[in-house]
């Protein structure tokens, strides 16, 4: 029985997709619910298992290539077996064993491994960005691109044994060297030695991306206004509890729950926060569904902790783990990253002492966190040192008048610097 593979269906917001990688190419043996190929949409990437036992007979739609919702990507056959590979000229002695591939390298889509051979490159030789080190035709090209290692052969000299006593290059032919940019070389202002460059087309995240935040910019009169908060009594609790709230709740107690937990407040005070604009109206939403930014391999995700306003501190950093984890393994869905009314960056885990977020449109504010520094502060007319953190709310003046976006953070900054009203709710 032969059976067609097809691209999920897409959501009505997702025009179409692209093929990433196939893990398996024409003749190989499948098992059922093994992935075969993996397709990117602008948000997710999207695995497509094997709906039986059988050999995948065709690929129709290779890597790169550009699909639609239900688009034929090639054919299985279901209970065939997979085909014997055609028998070496009979040898005397056994082959010598060969050593493993390496992982990016079994999992390597077939256009990728032939643009490796054409450029006599193996796996050992390209760093894998991909997951669990799949090696992309981003990092071939990279790799291509890469200068030789100083004292190492160039690529195509790479296996051969280095001669018993050093004898001079022979001089390299115009034809074989890199033609360098233009004002490059000798008597130009150059060193002499060619500058690479590398043109790598967008991933469709990446171009996502870049098309919001160029919305966010042009399509809304955003503002920033920024406060500092003493994080000593959020640090001090954390210190005294977090082993207990580990032991009990099986989840960490970080600052970012506590920081959720605080705007779920707020933004029940402060309706036009969580609010957004739809042509000449604005909706004003009754729950508090907080996006939370997570790096990736691909780049910045934001899933929803939905109803946030519900949750408890443990439930909040649960979500959040569990958010990570399925960011680094690929695993993060449509609705995991659909919606939102407002959400929560923080750069401090990179380092950065300040910043101005931009907005995630339609939603009409941003709040951004920040690395923690011990910095001397006036605290009961007393200079003393505390560990501080500068806070950034990013917000839409078209709906969110000053006032209400200096009144918000100022709430926020109250509610860490005293995290007993959490509780309290006072």
């Amino acid at each position: 029985m032969s059976s067609e593979i097809l691209t999920p269906v897409l959501p009505e917001s997702v025009a179409d997709a692209t093929v990433v990688a196939w893990s398996k190419k024409p003749g190989d043996a499948v098992k059922q619910d093994e992935v075969l190929v993996e397709i990117e949409t602008d948000k997710v990437v999207l695995e497509v298992p094997a709906p039986f036992d059988g050999v995948l007979t065709e690929i129709v739609e290779d890597a790169g290539a550009t699909v639609t919702s239900s688009q034929l990507l090639g054919r299985m056959t279901a209970g065939a077996v997979a085909a014997a590979p055609a028998p070496s000229p009979a040898v005397e002695a056994a082959p010598a064993p060969q050593a493993e591939a390496p992982a990016g390298e079994a999992q390597t889509a077939p256009a990728v491994r032939k643009m490796m051979a054409e450029s006599d490159l193996s796996a050992a030789d390209v760093q894998g960005s991909g997951k669990q080190g799949r090696i992309l035709k981003e990092d071939v090209q990279a790799a291509i691109a890469a200068p030789p290692h100083p004292g190492l052969p160039p690529q195509g000299g790479k296996g051969q044994d280095a001669p018993a006593e050093p004898k001079p290059a022979p001089a390299p032919s115009s034809s074989s060297l890199p033609s360098p940019l233009a004002g490059e070389g000798p008597g130009k202002g150059g060193t002499g030695a060619a500058r690479m460059e590398q043109r790598v087309p967008m991933t469709r995240l990446r171009a996502r991306i870049a098309e919001r935040l160029m919305y966010a910019k042009q399509s809304t009169a955003m503002l920033t206004t920024f406060n500092e908060i003493d994080m000593k009594p959020l640090m001090d609790l954390r210190n005294e509890y977090k082993d207990a709230f580990e032991k009990k709740h099986k989840a960490k107690l970080g600052f970012m729950s506590l920081f959720v937990k605080a705007a779920a407040v707020a933004l029940q005070r402060f309706p036009e926060i969580n609010a957004s604009i739809d042509g000449n109206d604005v909706v004003y939403h009754g729950f508090c569904d907080i996006g939370i930014a997570v790096s990736s391999d691909r780049g910045l995700v934001v899933p929803i902790l939905r109803n946030a306003e519900n949750m408890g501190l443990a439930d909040i950093e649960s979500g959040i783990a569990g958010y990570a984890a399925k960011a680094r393994e690929g695993k993060l869905d449509m609705n995991d990253l659909s919606g939102g009314t407002f959400t929560i960056t923080n750069g401090g885990v990179f380092g950065s002492l300040l910043s101005t977020p931009i907005l995630n449109p339609p939603q009409s504010a941003i709040l951004g966190m920040h690395s923690i520094q011990k910095r001397p502060v006036v605290v009961n007319d007393q200079i003393v040192i505390r560990p501080m953190m500068y806070v950034a709310l990013s917000y839409d003046h078209r709906i969110v008048d000053g006032q209400g976006a200096v009144t918000f953070l100022k709430t926020i900054k109250e509610l860490v610097e005293n995290p007993v009203r959490l509780v309290l709710d006072v």
